[in-house]
């Protein structure tokens, strides 16, 4: 008579299909923390560059701006164009919906420069606008940040301005499309008004994006995946052998 057969102990045995997939899940979590790595290295750098912008006030003058650091604080001269402004939509302030108004200050014998003046709370309707009237005051005298027109995460989000009436509704628009709408040329860099100056609403500028630690924490949450896909492996491609009792 045959003798049964009963299981002593288990053997590392992996199929190749499974080491396949577990190689390649390996790959694409440590490849997807290494992302959120280096995008966390980018918005520490962004957040040092936000915090040296207020070093030193330098003076726009003539120039557009591009040849200055982002974020750095400057003083412009100009009249603010009240009658053609822009209303950036899908913007929040405090956890609640609303606008950013976007208003050009036309300098003489330079490009028009358009400056962020804050954020506006959303009226409830998108055909009822917020009321984002500026006074006829002759020339001002503004400083702020320059700083990059806020862009989406897809291009989905995009809507350029349109229709003949003021202000208009945009959303994530780029310059050449503000420049069109107003028919000027516009600086590349738009100016985000100082939290303390005149003609603003709420304003409380932070570097775009997410903080840095939320990146690297996803960045560990992925070489974590990465970690715990290879102990799987390891379990599952451990299989009972048979002996003879």
């Amino acid at each position: 008579m045959d003798a049964p057969l009963s299981p002593t102990r288990r053997v590392f045995a992996p199929t190749i299909a499974f080491t396949l997939l577990a190689v390649l899940l390996v790959a694409v979590f440590v490849r997807l923390g290494m992302w959120q790595w280096h995008r966390g290295e980018q918005r520490a750098a962004a957040a040092v560059r936000f915090a040296r912008g207020t070093d030193r006030l330098a003076e726009l003058g003539a120039s557009d701006g591009a040849d200055l650091p982002l974020y750095q604080r400057v003083s412009a001269r100009g009249e603010l164009d009240g009658a053609h402004q822009f209303l950036l939509d899908n913007r929040s302030f405090q956890g609640q919906p609303g606008y950013e108004v976007l208003t050009p200050l036309t300098r003489t014998g330079a490009a028009t420069l358009i400056v962020d003046r804050g954020w506006v709370p959303f009226t409830g309707s998108r055909s009822r606008l917020p009321d984002i009237s500026v006074a006829p005051s002759g020339p001002v005298r503004l400083t702020g940040r320059l700083a990059a027109l806020p862009s989406p995460g897809l291009a989905l989000g995009r809507a350029p301005p349109s229709g003949d009436a003021w202000p208009k509704l945009t959303s994530f628009p780029n310059m050449a499309q503000l420049a069109s709408a107003l028919g000027v040329s516009v600086a590349p860099r738009i100016l985000l008004l100082d939290p303390d100056s005149p003609f603003g609403y709420a304003r409380a500028w932070q570097p775009p994006g997410l903080p840095p630690l939320r990146h690297y924490a996803y960045a560990v949450q992925w070489w974590s995946f990465a970690v715990l896909t290879l102990v799987l492996w390891v379990v599952m491609s451990r299989r009972p052998r048979q002996v003879a009792a």
